[in-house]
């Protein structure tokens, strides 16, 4: 039985969509940010040289302009640059405080540009007595004097382009989206088929004329399977009924000439116990061989349930208790589970009780989530650990059942057979306290 972590693991698993999408994502988002990276090394270089040179036109203008005016004239000069949004000169103080501007790769490109272009006796600040800008220190003769371009310094990225990441990421986002879904459709082609065969539809076709040549190999391979596969079910379909009507017909002539024939009226009740034996055990050969189309629909367990207890009334051979609420639904095909309970039942019925006593046979329910825990349990002697798993091989009997074996070994077998066509699982355990305990996890229709 499966615990809740297992359940957990299993619903948190990614489908192959999923993983592919996460993937490619991952991939183009990592290659977006790398290039984005990659310019911005390339492209810090050539701005700090190019700013650089702006920035020391500006510099030798201001220059020029203050070496040519006398004392007087500097001083309107300054006053009329002190006015301009963009340019700002004014006289450096001894007491000036200020930040150096190479605190980054980009700030130090660009001062080592301006120092290359203006000399090593000029400062860039970042900060000059706490107004932020990009302040240049230089001197004319024994004076100096401090020119700022820009309330912010200046920098490789500039304002945080937010937008531009949103958007690589909606991107990258549908574009992994539709590539996962390109790769994966042919898969989904495929599983969805296999599905139909394993239904019983053995008439599912794939598409042979995709331009991928590997997947139109596998769809080639995947029908001429399905159609060997729809040749054997109709090969076999035509040798069960042959056979069925083949050994029926000599087994109906053989009962009536024992009713007919035989004096002995012992001995007539014993033949015509065998040959029931005998009609029984084609029947399960049918049932086994060539199960019927399924229905699913919602169906109520505990009438279910109640309809196959109908066939097990002697109560010196099974009393079965039936503690299953009304309330409980599944979703299955009503034929093949009330299959399943049968033979789990007729199990009971032989193996599960001690010598001459009947059988005592405990039926239950548990809903969770989206499926049913339906439990059998018997009283009988169980079956020895090492062969538990053998239970539900066909023709296979354990050790406590070979002096009473009147039937073909095919009622476990059928059972998971069954459980598995309408999509649910089977577990044999031995219970706590002697006996047999059988689980059915199957689908809950809500």
């Amino acid at each position: 039985m499966a615990t809740p972590s297992t359940l957990l693991r299993q619903h948190l698993a990614l489908n192959l969509f999923w993983r592919t999408f996460f993937l490619i994502a991952v991939l183009l988002l990592g290659s977006i940010i790398a290039w984005q990276q990659t310019f911005k090394a390339l492209d810090a270089e050539p701005r700090a040289i190019e700013t650089a040179h702006q920035l020391a036109g500006l510099v030798n203008l201001s220059r020029v302009a203050l070496s040519k005016s006398d004392a007087i004239n500097r001083v309107a000069v300054i006053k009329s640059l002190t006015h301009s949004e963009d340019v700002m000169v004014q006289v450096a103080e001894a007491t000036d405080q200020w930040l150096p501007y190479d605190t980054t790769p980009f700030a130090k490109k660009l001062v080592a540009a301006l120092k290359s272009r203006l000399g090593d006796e000029i400062a860039v600040a970042r900060s000059l007595n706490k107004q932020t800008g990009l302040w240049v220190r230089f001197d004319i003769g024994s004076d100096s004097f401090w020119l700022r371009t820009s309330d912010t310094p200046v920098s490789v990225s500039g304002v945080s382009n937010w937008w531009w990441y949103l958007i690589a990421l909606l991107a990258t986002a549908a574009g992994s989206a539709m590539i996962a879904r390109l790769i994966n459709q042919p898969l989904r082609e495929l599983s969805i088929a296999a599905g139909r065969i394993r239904e019983g539809e053995y008439d599912s076709r794939l598409d042979e004329n995709t331009r991928t040549s590997e997947i139109r190999e596998v769809n080639m391979g995947f029908n001429r399977m399905a159609r060997d596969l729809a040749k054997m079910e109709e090969d076999r379909s035509v040798m069960l009924a042959g056979i069925s009507h083949d050994l029926r017909t000599p087994l109906a002539r053989l009962r009536l000439e024992a009713e007919m024939s035989v004096v002995d009226e012992q001995a007539r009740l014993y033949m015509a116990q065998d040959i029931d034996q005998l009609d029984a055990i084609i029947n399960k050969f049918m049932d086994y061989a060539r199960p019927s189309e399924l229905v699913l629909h919602a169906l109520p367990l505990c009438e279910l349930i109640e309809r196959e207890v109908q066939g097990f009334r002697d109560p010196l051979q099974i009393r079965i208790h039936n503690h299953v609420s009304r309330a409980i639904m599944v979703w299955a095909d009503e034929v093949e589970l009330g299959r399943v309970i049968t033979n789990l039942l007729e199990n009971s019925r032989r193996y599960g009780h001690a010598p001459d006593e009947a059988a005592e046979v405990h039926i239950s329910a548990e809903a969770f989530g989206a499926e049913v825990l339906l439990r059998v349990r018997d009283h009988g002697p169980g079956v020895p650990p090492d062969k538990l798993s053998k239970l539900t091989t066909p023709f296979f009997r354990g050790d406590a059942a070979r002096t009473a074996a009147t039937g073909a070994g095919l009622g476990l077998a059928i059972v998971e057979k069954s459980v598995a066509r309408i999509g649910g699982e089977l577990h044999i355990n031995n219970a706590d306290g002697g006996g047999l305990i059988t689980s059915l996890r199957l689908r809950r229709a809500q």
